[in-house]
């Protein structure tokens, strides 16, 4: 999203900060996103607004068959992925362009990718002819060789192709053939009687060559839109598969066949399963809600709202940047996303107050890190959340509201706390918007509102985002960016080319989740989790945590939320822990992954805005972040934060783990009504856990220390001094 800000005097009627999603194809964040123009513009244009448009129609008009609906779901991310991100980087000029051999080898390429898309439809032609089966070695002779040549030759082809930006290549161009070749053999043999074979010896080794080279084309653009770790993750876990019978102790299994595997893991036991269900569904969804909201400018008026709002208070950016983050993080679904989007206005704004680059930048990624655990939406966690579990979407959004309280309630004390150390300034009223001229505009939030009124009145999840869709473009009609048929297309099209990066992730983690599944490595690991559990539970809790952090390292949080929703949170249930607990447990602690050294995916895209260094600042965005570290062992020693048991446990447990959120935050940065000396810190950290804890005599015990504390700071620093705000 691209951002521009502009001074104006006190009196100009507009805002003085905006975040527009203007330009979006003009100025690419990807360094190996394509800009096309002329016919190609049209043509992808096009493909992604009727990739939009085909999720639109059929989640609420005319629904498909499952497979057959998720299946064209990836093949169309696929398509559009390999046809906007190039897999190396781009020539300068055009005479630094590949040799002509190169470009004629790719060009050959294309022969045995369109072969086994022309034998796919003879395939079809066959079977519709009565036909229980296609003869083995025409699959193949005709289908796999030639496909998975065509699949390996063009990633290879690809990596050293070097074109200019505005064009497509012809090694990209014969991998988006192969990628319609998969779709289409698995469409057809799906919608058979051999659907039932996979997995058994029966099984067409067609369905093995298809899903070969499916797994291969989505690993590949996994690594163009969300880099190498879930790559690497996902192709040490491949490789488990078939060295897992030779390894010894927990991690040995009995062994899979590369045909038994393959034949189930472009199924609904891995690529086709949870992960895909909830892109296809929810996610895709609200990406389309997101675009919306970006094309009618609510985004905008969220962001300077805000500003409004929170501006004038000491270190007012920061904590502008909280709210920016929260509103705009739970919608969009990504850390380092997020960052980039409100980063880029707010970082900047936080240096000119006083913050160093490093702090602006850790609050900056820490906010945006909290968006995906604030309710409703919860960057699509609560989605996948219920699709795992079976628990019902509403009573996770409500479980996770102290958790989400708790934790922006650290950042916004931590930003406070260290704006009145280093006595920082708000902004000046000429430089933050208007709040009277916004509050005319509060009927901008009607998406929101609908959205989440419509979710707890009984609308289906789907029916609920469709809604709020429409309620974005109705809302413009009554704004000053009024959303005509030119802007609907332009967000469909906005949504389409936003959905490449989740859902190739999303069938990446399906890899690793089949592999999970199909080798049980995930019932093994329930076992370990149940000897540490049998010495300490809290052991058992802290391993977990670890797990949960080092699988999500480097990955987009609803990636990391499903991998360890699939390693992790059997084994805490296995221990004895309600399945709502161990899943926020698993989710927390792979979505803080974002912002835990040393691979922090928010925090480098904040150092990179900021200009601070990458490291540095990952571990200030953890010390701010710190909550979010403990607050998880909470639910298991008090249910009652997740909304578990009466309202007066419920409501004793939120205000005194808030006000342990206070204390421990005056801990990290030695200021609470003044100056904090090393013991009281020492005194404050206890009092905080103890009221964090959530237990009664551990609430009593507490108190008393804060209150003890605040005495103590306002005796010796005297009424006058300023109080957070």
């Amino acid at each position: 999203m691209s951002q521009r800000s502009q001074p104006r005097d006190e009196g100009a009627d507009d805002v003085v900060q905006s975040v527009n999603a203007d330009g979006v194809d003009e100025v690419a964040v990807e360094s190996n996103r394509r800009l096309y123009g002329g016919w190609q513009w049209w043509l992808f244009g096009a493909l992604a607004i009727v990739y939009s448009l085909f999720h639109l129609v059929s989640l609420n008009l005319y629904p498909l068959e499952t497979w057959s609906f998720r299946i064209l779901h990836i093949a169309g991310a696929l398509i559009l992925g390999y046809g906007f991100y190039a897999g190396t980087q781009f020539a300068e000029t055009p005479q630094a362009r590949s040799s002509a051999w190169l470009r004629w080898l790719s060009y050959a390429m294309l022969i045995p990718a369109l072969y086994a898309l022309v034998r796919v439809a003879m395939m079809y032609q066959t079977m519709n002819d009565g036909a229980m089966r296609i003869a083995p070695e025409i699959e193949a002779w005709h289908f796999g060789y030639p496909l998975l040549l065509a699949t390996v030759a063009g990633i290879v082809l690809s990596w050293s192709y070097r074109q200019v930006r505005d064009g497509l290549s012809p090694a990209d161009a014969v991998l988006m053939v192969c990628s319609l070749a998969v779709a289409g053999y698995l469409l057809v043999m799906f919608n058979s009687q051999l659907r039932a074979s996979t997995g058994t010896p029966f099984a067409p080794m067609g369905i093995s060559y298809a899903a070969i080279a499916g797994s291969l084309l989505i690993l590949e653009l996994t690594r163009r839109v969300a880099g190498l770790a879930l790559v690497i993750i996902s192709s040490i876990f491949l490789v488990y598969v078939f060295v897992g019978p030779h390894l010894p102790g927990f991690l040995g299994y009995p062994g899979l066949s590369v045909g038994r595997f393959f034949s189930q893991v472009y199924t609904d036991a891995g690529i086709l399963g949870p992960t895909t269900a909830v892109s296809s569904t929810y996610i895709i969804l609200f990406i389309i809600f997101a675009a919306f909201l970006q094309a009618s400018k609510v985004g905008d008026y969220f962001v300077n709202f805000a500003f409004a709002a929170a501006g004038r208070a000491r270190g007012g950016p920061a904590k502008v940047s909280i709210f920016a983050s929260g509103l705009m993080g739970m919608i969009n679904g990504t850390s380092a996303g997020n960052v980039v989007s409100t980063g880029s206005l707010t970082i900047p704004l936080m240096k000119k107050v006083g913050y160093p680059p490093r702090s602006a930048g850790a609050i900056e990624a820490a906010a945006s890190t909290g968006g995906q655990i604030m309710p409703p939406i919860m960057g699509a966690g609560a989605f996948i959340m219920a699709e795992i579990t079976g628990i019902p979407y509403t009573e996770i959004a409500i479980a996770a509201l102290i958790p989400a309280i708790l934790y922006f309630a650290s950042v916004y004390f931590m930003v406070d706390f260290e704006a009145a150390r280093k006595g920082m300034r708000g902004m000046r009223k000429d430089e933050i918007p208007r709040f009277s001229k916004l509050v005319k505009q509060v009927y901008l939030f009607a998406p929101i509102i609908i959205l989440i009124a419509a979710l707890f009145m009984g609308y289906s999840v789907i029916r609920a985002g469709t809604l709020a869709t429409a309620s974005a473009a109705v809302v413009s009609w009554v704004s000053p960016n009024k959303m005509g048929i030119r802007a609907i297309l332009r967000a469909l099209q906005l949504a389409g080319t936003m959905s490449i990066q989740i859902i190739a992730v999303c069938a990446c983690a399906g890899l690793i989740v089949g592999v999970i599944a199909l080798t049980g490595v995930g019932a093994r690991f329930s076992s370990l989790l149940l000897g540490l559990a049998g010495v300490s539970q809290l052991l058992a809790l802290v391993f977990a945590m670890c797990i949960s952090i080092l699988l999500g390292m480097g990955m987009p949080t609803t990636a990391a939320y499903a991998v360890a929703a699939s390693v992790v949170a059997p084994g805490l249930i296995d221990i004895g822990i309600q399945p709502l607990v161990a899943h926020f447990f698993v989710f927390y602690f792979a979505v803080v992954s974002a912002i835990t050294p040393p691979v922090a995916l928010a925090s480098y895209a904040a150092a990179g805005i900021s200009g601070d260094n990458a490291m540095g600042t990952s571990m200030a965005s953890f010390k701010i972040g710190l909550a979010a570290f403990i607050v998880p062992f909470m639910f298991f020693y008090s249910p009652a934060m997740l909304m578990e048991g009466s309202w007066l446990q419920i409501l004793r447990v939120g205000v005194t783990a808030t006000l342990g959120i206070v204390l421990l935050s005056a801990t990290v940065q030695a200021w609470f009504f003044g100056p904090v000396k090393a013991w009281q810190r020492l005194v404050m950290l206890i009092g905080a856990l103890c009221m964090i804890y959530g237990g009664i005599y551990t609430d009593i015990i507490g108190l008393m220390i804060g209150v003890g504390l605040f005495a103590m700071q306002r005796t010796r620093n005297g009424t006058s001094t300023a109080t957070p705000r």
